[in-house]
């Protein structure tokens, strides 16, 4: 198997984990945005909300223990209105309901591929 062929396919493995994670807290309208044909910042951006910050906590607290990777970075986790989780191949968004209508950053990468899910 190609090199690039394993990355991709560990990738979605790792984004299927997330989604499952997110899924599990009620996340909102989550969405994933297959941008690796778009930018090398990443292969995918997760994109999800909440109403409120418990959930939100909740929602990032699934993610990261219930999957097998570590997260490079995390920003946003202390005011939870808009929380990054930084896996390199997947970046994970979880929005307070208001700041993601507010950002709308769906529409900036709305040429990538995109599939929607619901609890």
């Amino acid at each position: 198997m190609p090199e690039n062929s394993k990355k991709f396919k560990s990738s979605s493995v790792l984004v299927d984990s997330i989604v499952d994670c997110a899924l599990a807290k009620k996340a909102e309208k989550l969405v994933v945005l297959d941008v690796k044909d778009i930018t090398s910042l990443s292969d995918y951006f997760i994109i999800c909300s909440a109403n409120t910050e418990p959930q939100i906590k909740a929602i990032c607290d699934s993610i990261r223990k219930g999957t097998d990777h570590k997260p490079w970075h995390i920003e946003g986790y202390e005011k939870l209105s808009w929380v990054l989780l930084d896996y390199i191949d997947a970046i994970v968004h979880v929005f307070k309901t208001q700041e993601r209508e507010y950002y709308d950053i769906e529409r900036l990468w709305a040429d990538a591929p995109k599939k929607e899910f619901n609890y």
